[in-house]
Order: structure tokens, then sequence, then C-alpha cells
């Protein structure tokens, strides 16, 4: 059964002018057959070029490309009105079928003020259900994060203000999402599954310190798990600290399969089956 890739970067792929082709045709010879190629580029400038990539790809040895388009909370003092409208018009393309990657990310010392990375967070939460489209999430609190980073961002944690967020603004549109690369504790897990979202896994489930990840994805019910490379971000084991890319997802497939005692072939057609559903015109 196919694999379905849930978050890549392919604009990303650009080293070479054929790197990006390599990439989906080892991917599509892997059993990677869907991709969604997540459009926030390098800020809402760029964050076209995922949307340019799903609409020109295509081929009897390359995966479907669908795409997203959203600002990234690193960029949410970009997200001006203008930045909004661009949104909002690249968004009603057919291939378009989510906003995304949206949220919180208190990590970096550089990133904007919570005020201002809450504010772009809502708008788009507002823009995404007028659109009726499901939003991908992005969510990296300050626990890790250096001490410059937690001196500035202080007491305040992204989980909670970002589910505190999405039940003020989203839950009951009903249109669900993906909390994407999932690397939150298993009440997080639990308070996102409520909210009506999917579970998305990447490589940093097979890191020997994400036994955190591994918890959700065994408690995660059935029909709302998902997997993804985040790529070229996130290599899974074995192949950790070379580039990723949507070819090397069977690794993370493989980890997920084995957490929930099913096959890798089961596990390929589950989260598949769970894509469509949540995204009903990729049938």
């Amino acid at each position: 059964m196919p694999l379905t890739d849930t978050h890549a970067h392919l604009d990303f792929y650009s080293e070479t002018p054929t790197d990006r082709e390599e990439v989906l045709r080892r991917a599509y010879a892997a059993g990677v057959e869907t991709i969604l190629a997540i459009g926030i580029g390098e800020g809402p400038a760029t964050m076209h070029q995922a949307l340019e990539i799903a609409n020109t790809t295509s081929g009897p040895d390359l995966p479907t490309v669908y795409a997203s388009v959203g600002i990234h909370p690193q960029e949410a003092a970009s997200a001006t009105s203008e930045a909004l409208s661009r949104l909002a018009s690249l968004a009603v393309n057919e291939r378009c079928i989510a906003i995304g990657e949206i949220g919180l990310d208190y990590y970096h010392f550089d990133n904007p003020e919570i005020p201002t990375q809450q504010q772009a967070f809502v708008a788009q939460m507002r823009l995404a259900a007028e659109l009726r489209k499901p939003i991908l999430i992005h969510c990296r609190t300050s626990e890790l994060a250096t001490p410059q980073a937690k001196q500035k961002f202080g007491a305040a944690d992204a989980w909670e203000d970002l589910l505190a967020l999405i039940d003020e603004e989203w839950t009951s549109t009903g249109f669900g999402g993906i909390m994407h690369c999932f690397s939150g504790t298993v009440e997080q897990a639990e308070r996102s599954l409520a909210a009506g979202f999917h579970l998305s896994f990447a490589g940093n489930l097979t890191y020997p310190k994400s036994q955190a990840i591994r918890d959700a994805a065994v408690l995660a019910p059935t029909h709302r798990i998902l997997v993804e490379t985040d790529a070229p971000f996130l290599t899974p084991i074995p192949l950790r600290g070379q580039r990723n890319e949507p070819a090397l997802m069977t690794h993370t497939a493989a980890a997920l399969a084995e957490l929930r005692g099913i096959s890798p072939e089961e596990l390929a057609a589950l989260t598949t089956a769970n894509f469509q559903n949540l995204f009903p015109s990729t049938r």
C-alpha cells in the first residue's frame, strides 16, 4: 500500500537544477505516492512555492503533490493584512488543501514576541475557518530552549497557549487538522485529539530520547494517526545526520507500525486512509 507524507518542505530542495525531481522520483520508488508540500517558504513572500510545485508535478514515476499555505510563527511579524490577503488568494487554488504550518514557537530567542505570534495564529485560524480548510499546527515550547530564549519567553508554555487558542477559535468549526511532527506529552496528545486533531509522527519518533512521543503514538486512536518526514529535517534513525527526504519516511513508518503492533503495509494503508478522510479531495 502506498505511503503518504503529510509534511515535507519540497521547495527547500534546490541544491542542483534536478535536485527536487530526483527527490520526488526516489520518493515514488520507495512507495511514497502522495506528499503534502508545506507552503511557508522563507516567509510570506515565498509561501507560493509549494503550490507551484503541486501544480506542476506530474508524471508516471512521481508522487501526487498537494500543498498548504501559511505563515510560520517565526515569521509572525510579517503577517500583515497584505500577507494574509495573499495567503487567502493562494488558498483558493484546488491543490491547496490546508492552512499551515501555523502555531506558536517559544524556542528561539529571535522569534517574535508572544502577542505577535498569537495574533498571527488567530488571524490564520479565522481565515482557515472562512476557507473551510483544516490547519497544520507547529508547536515548539521553550522547555529545551537556550537560556536567552527562556529568559525572553519566561514561564509561558507554548502548548498551553496553543491549546487555549485552539479551544477559543478552532475546535467548534469542526474542520480539524494535523498536529505536525507531534512532540508533546501524552496529556497534550489527548487534548489535541479531543480538539479534533490528527497526530502526525516524524523521524524524531525513532530517536532514543523520544519516549514520550512513542507513548503518544501508542495511545493515539487508529483513525487519527499520520506519518511525515518534515523533510529535509528530522532524518530518522538509522540515517540521522543525513539530509532527510520523503523516501526515508519508510523508516519512520516501520517504527510506528512496530509500536502499534501492525505490519508496515497495514500502517501505510491506515495512514493513507486517514489522510484521505481528513482531505476528501485527495481520494
